[in-house]
């Protein structure tokens, strides 16, 4: 493929740069994860697309490439899956991401968490998962078992899209996200409709961009809900105005009313995994009180699990 005239399209700022097609978009971003994209022009490739904003044609020509290089994995019985992404973890506050996959799975809705950590100033959601004796799996056929058997199960990106887990690695690198971060959230590795992804975008221009490729997606019987992130964790921020959009079936889907007002939810600054996980503990023992839009998330994805 020759970089340089896609180089010079999508190069150009953000008011003269022109969209790739979604073919286009789908042989390179599929030859990005193969790793034939030399580093000069991968460089260049993925600052543009972060300063140009990926169209919704782009993101379904990635999404394309990505899914003809992930892992399979099969469904467990009963309700659909939901996809928890985690490539933040905490920063300021407790990361309430694990309570959300652990009340599902409390309620037989089977939740696989998946994602990579490389934020030298943020708490791993992984050493967090550890304390809550939620370890990864060490393969798929591990992820697969736990899903059955738990309802929960944790795997490291790598085994699900090493290139896309070496697209993410590049951060460090670059100095900031890529493309693969927004895409690595529409990850599946379920059969059609199986599975209910969870993307959770941080910055409000992204809504936009997602909700106008996520019909396409859910065409097939697929389920996702979009939301705003949590200091970039798949969990809703206790005290902001719910902002949850189901997607099904290429529509809309109708969820639980949720409050659109601001809270004075109090923010538990326990980050450190221990601190963290005995919080999540005790909200689930109910010494703690479960935050109300923690709530209407688990209520949301329950309802598009098993609708």
């Amino acid at each position: 493929m020759d970089y340089a005239p896609l180089i010079k399209e999508v190069g150009r700022g953000a008011r003269g740069a022109r969209d790739l097609t979604r073919e286009q978009a789908e042989q390179l971003f599929g030859e990005m994860l193969d790793g034939q994209v030399p580093d000069l022009e991968l460089g260049a490739l993925l600052i543009a697309l972060r300063v140009k904003g990926e169209s919704a044609e782009e993101v379904a020509g990635f999404l394309a490439a990505i899914t003809a290089r992930t892992a399979r994995l099969a469904a467990p019985a009963g309700p659909r899956t939901v996809l928890l992404p985690s490539f933040n973890g905490a920063r300021k506050q407790a990361n309430l991401m694990p309570l959300v996959a652990l009340l599902l799975a409390r309620e037989g809705v089977p939740v696989l968490i998946f994602g990579r950590h490389d934020f030298d100033s943020r708490v791993s959601p992984f050493e967090l998962l550890d304390a809550l004796d939620l370890p990864a799996s060490a393969s798929l056929a591990d992820a697969e078992q736990r899903l059955a058997a738990d309802r929960l199960a944790v795997l490291p990106l790598q085994l699900l899209n090493p290139g896309l887990n070496r697209l993410m690695a590049l951060r460090p690198r670059l100095g900031l996200r890529n493309s693969s971060h927004s895409l690595a959230k529409l990850l599946d590795p379920f059969p059609a409709g199986r599975g209910v992804r969870v993307v959770a975008v941080t910055h409000p221009e992204y809504l936009d961009s997602m909700a106008g490729a996520l019909p396409a997606l859910t065409a097939n019987g697929g389920r996702t809900l979009l939301m705003r992130a949590s200091e970039g964790e798949a969990y809703a921020h206790l005290r902001r105005k719910a902002h949850l959009i189901g997607f099904q079936d290429g529509q809309v889907a109708p969820l639980h009313a949720a409050d659109t007002t601001d809270l004075d939810w109090p923010l538990s600054p326990a980050c450190a995994p221990a601190e963290n996980a005995d919080l999540i503990r005790a909200m689930l023992a109910g010494r703690e009180p479960v935050p109300t839009r923690i709530a209407e998330q688990v209520a949301a994805l329950r309802l598009l699990a098993t609708n």
